[in-house]
């Protein structure tokens, strides 16, 4: 059985669930270094761009360290940090995700431009480095041999997510930048970053974030737990005799799951006539 199966939907369920938590967390961050970029560039062009690249980069690497952590939060299905302890706690791996995110950023691009393959197989082997430093604590070299430990078995089923991931997510910016491409330059691009930022990370941090936890369970042997949504599913508790709480309706005499809801009946097992047996008609109306 493929271990990695569900994972975009796991993903999608706990983003649906939780998303006012994690769209804020993203949107918050990037609004932050979106409003000092600008305050930058308007000061001086020249120093402010370079400044205002140095905070987006920031950003992007504890945007990442943050969503993970608060991924890795909501797994069993209520937040238990708060916005600014997630923020608090990725600030503490920011270094080590930056360092290596730049690294692996910086070979992907070469094996990518050198022969495409081995850009792509390092894409794979390396697609969870960050949740093994945010949630190990991995230092930023070892993390890469981790990533590949953990992914190695499972390298095509990875490589399969991440590429329907990346074609969600780009289609989701396609369609931004189609509505936002009436509005100045700047402007357009300043509001595709807050808005693409804090709508697309939160669900690319989730699936690389549950294929970390499933590739552990792999490693461990033990399936890992499946993150709980609010409300329960199935909605309902189970009912005597009906595994998983179908049917919601109370377990009758003689008839074994709930079914039917009305009474038993004299000679009539289960129930079923509703009507009571008539005089020279066992289990049967009246004539």
């Amino acid at each position: 059985m493929n271990p990695l199966s569900g994972v975009l939907g796991e993903s999608w369920r706990t983003y649906r669930a939780h998303a006012a938590h994690l769209i804020t967390i993203a949107a918050g961050i990037f609004l932050v270094a979106a409003v000092l970029e600008g305050l930058l560039y308007l000061g001086n062009h020249v120093v402010g761009s370079i400044l205002g690249a140095l905070i987006g980069f920031v950003a992007a690497f504890l945007v990442q360290a943050a969503l993970v952590k608060a991924a890795q939060d909501v797994r069993d299905g209520r937040v238990d940090l708060s916005i600014g302890e997630t923020v608090s706690a990725a600030w503490q791996v920011f270094w080590p995700v930056a360092g290596a995110s730049i690294l692996a950023g910086l070979a992907i691009v070469i094996g990518l431009f050198l022969l495409i393959v081995p850009g792509l197989f390092l894409i794979t082997i390396w697609a969870v480095i960050v949740p093994c430093i945010v949630i190990e604590r991995t230092r930023v070299f070892s993390s890469f041999g981790r990533s590949q430990g953990l992914v190695k078995g499972n390298g095509w089923n990875v490589f399969g997510i991440l590429i329907i991931t990346f074609l969600i997510l780009f289609a989701v910016q396609l369609v931004l930048a189609l509505i936002l491409s009436s509005l100045p330059t700047e402007l357009s691009n300043a509001i595709s970053t807050v808005v693409a930022g804090a709508l697309i990370s939160p669900f690319q941090a989730l699936v690389v974030t549950t294929i970390y936890f499933r590739l552990v369970g792999v490693e461990s042997g033990v399936a890992p737990a499946q993150p709980q949504w609010p409300g329960g599913e199935p909605p309902y508790p189970p009912q005597p005799g009906s595994p998983g709480g179908e049917p919601p309706y109370p377990q009758q005499p003689g008839s074994p799951g709930g079914q039917p809801p009305y009474p038993q009946q004299p000679g009539s097992p289960g129930g079923d006539p509703p009507y009571p047996p008539a005089s020279g008609s066992p289990g049967g109306p009246a004539t």
